[in-house]
């Protein structure tokens, strides 16, 4: 990707939803640019998908969570695996330091979490976790 193809993914990460002609207008190139960089993005897998971001209020009665989870061993893709499999982890981030993985968790409710929570420790090779509620979040 080049300087051109990092301006028009900051524009469409603004706006997935923007007119081919109002993107190349902003980058002052021509619309038949925009589209074939935004085809051969989308042909490369730079670009794997386009989506919608939700106002923190309109979810509010989501649970959300950040989980430090410690494996024991040489378990770290199992766990992965597992975590992957359970519809309330959002993603998983590897990391260094302390925690290995870095868990997001949307529940539907508190007794919903506390399930997943007890799910998550239940995994075969996790040692230990820490979990942060989200009480607010703010976009920048």
């Amino acid at each position: 990707m080049d300087d051109l193809d990092h301006r028009l993914v900051a524009l469409l990460r603004e706006d997935a939803r923007a007119p081919v002609a109002g993107l190349a207008q902003r980058l002052k190139v021509s619309r038949g640019t925009v589209q074939a960089r935004i085809d051969r993005m989308i042909a490369r897998g730079d670009i794997a998908g386009f989506t919608v971001r939700v106002r923190p209020e309109a979810e509010a009665r989501r649970v959300r969570a950040v989980m430090m989870v410690a494996i024991e061993g040489e378990r770290s893709a199992a766990v992965t695996k597992a975590l992957s499999a359970l519809p309330q982890v959002a993603a998983v981030h590897t990391t260094n330091g302390r925690w290995d993985l870095v868990v997001d968790l949307e529940t539907d409710s508190l007794p919903d979490f506390s399930r997943t929570l007890d799910a998550v420790r239940l995994i075969d090779g996790v040692s230990a976790t820490e979990t942060s509620l989200l009480l607010s979040t703010r976009r920048m």
